[in-house]
C-alpha cells in the first residue's frame, strides 16, 4: 500500500511542479496542546505553492524555563551516528540541528561549555546558545565572535539560513533570485525560533498530498514558505536547521515518545530534559 502511495505521490508532484508559488503561506488558527511540563504540540495542514500544496506542519513550542536544552554528538567508524531515538530516557525533547559535512557539524559547537567547532562565516548563518541559567541567547553572525570572547555559554549551535532576522524580516536572498540561495528549492523542512515570550519554537514539515497515506518523502515548501510558517507559529526570529532526509523529531507525550523519523544519521542533536518548575509556579 505504501509502495502505491510513493506512486501517488510523484505523480501529485509532476502535476503540481508547475504550479506558482503562493503569494504567502496562511498559517490557520493553532490550538496548543500540552504534551510534558514546559512543552506544548500543535499539528496543522498549509497550503504552499508547487509540491507544497498540502504540507502538514508539526509545531513544539518550549518554555525553557522549564527544560534543560543540551547537544549530543555521535560518530560511528568515520560517519554521523545520531538519531532522535538515541536521545536518554529522560529527554523530553529531540531533534537533528544544523548542517554537516562528512561527519563535521558545520559551524559554531560549544557543549558543555567547550567550545568543539569554531563559528562558520555567512550573512545569513546565526548561532542560538544557553547560558548557565538556561537563558536562549540569539546572536547575528557579526555577534558571535564577541560571545567566544565572552565565553558565557554552556552550549551553542549555528545553522543557516536565516528566515526572520532580529528585524523580524525575511532576508531578501530568500525572496529574490541571484543572492546564494535558492529560491525555487523545495523540501522537507526544520526550522528553530522564538517567539515574543522567548519560548523556542521548533517547525517539522511533512508531505501531505495523500492525506495520512502520504509516503514520507523529502518533498515541500521553500524557504521563504518556510519563513512564513515559523512567522504564523509566533516566532519573532528564526533560522532553518538541516531539513530534507536529515530532518527528524521526538516528542514525549503522556510517557510515550512520539518520533517522526529522519532517512539518515546525523553528527549532531539537541536534547531538552526537563526541570524544576520555577519558584511561584
Amino acid at each position: 500500500m505504501r509502495g502505491s502511495a510513493a506512486v501517488g505521490a510523484v505523480l501529485l508532484v509532476a502535476a503540481a511542479a508547475v504550479g506558482p508559488r503562493s503569494a504567502a503561506v496562511a498559517v490557520p488558527a493553532l490550538a496548543w496542546t500540552s504534551s510534558v511540563a514546559g512543552v506544548e504540540r500543535v499539528a496543522v495542514e498549509i497550503a504552499g505553492g508547487g509540491e507544497g500544496w498540502r504540507t502538514r506542519i508539526v509545531g513544539v513550542r518550549v518554555d525553557p524555563r522549564r527544560v534543560r536544552f543540551s547537544l549530543r554528538a555521535r560518530v560511528v567508524a568515520g560517519f554521523p551516528g545520531w538519531r532522535v531515538e538515541r536521545a536518554p530516557d529522560a529527554a523530553i525533547l529531540a531533534v537533528n540541528t544544523g548542517q554537516f559535512s562528512g561527519f563535521v557539524p558545520w559551524g559554531w559547537v560549544v557543549m558543555n561549555g567547550d567550545e568543539i567547532r569554531p563559528p562558520g562565516r555567512g550573512p545569513l548563518a546565526p548561532a542560538i546558545g544557553w547560558d548557565a541559567s538556561g537563558r536562549t541567547r540569539w546572536y547575528e553572525p557579526d555577534e558571535i565572535d564577541g560571545a567566544r570572547r565572552r565565553g558565557a555559554l554552556v552550549e551553542a549551535l549555528q545553522s543557516y539560513p536565516t528566515l526572520i532576522d532580529a528585524r523580524g524580516l525575511v532576508p531578501q536572498p530568500l525572496t529574490r533570485d541571484g543572492l546564494g540561495v535558492d529560491v525555487r528549492h523545495r523540501d522537507r523542512r526544520l526550522a528553530i525560533g522564538e517567539d515574543g515570550n522567548g519560548r523556542v519554537i521548533l517547525a517539522l514539515t511533512r508531505f501531505y498530498g495523500l492525506g495520512e497515506m502520504s509516503p514520507d518523502l523529502p518533498l515541500g515548501l521553500t524557504l521563504e514558505e518556510m519563513a512564513d510558517v515559523m512567522r504564523g507559529l509566533g516566532c519573532r526570529r528564526a533560522v532553518a536547521l538541516d531539513g530534507g532526509v536529515s530532518a527528524q523529531l521526538m516528542v514525549r507525550e503522556h510517557g510515550q515518545r512520539i518520533v517522526w523519523h529522519g532517512w539518515r544519521s546525523v553528527p549532531l542533536g539537541l536534547i531538552a530534559e526537563p526541570i524544576a518548575a520555577p519558584d511561584g509556579e
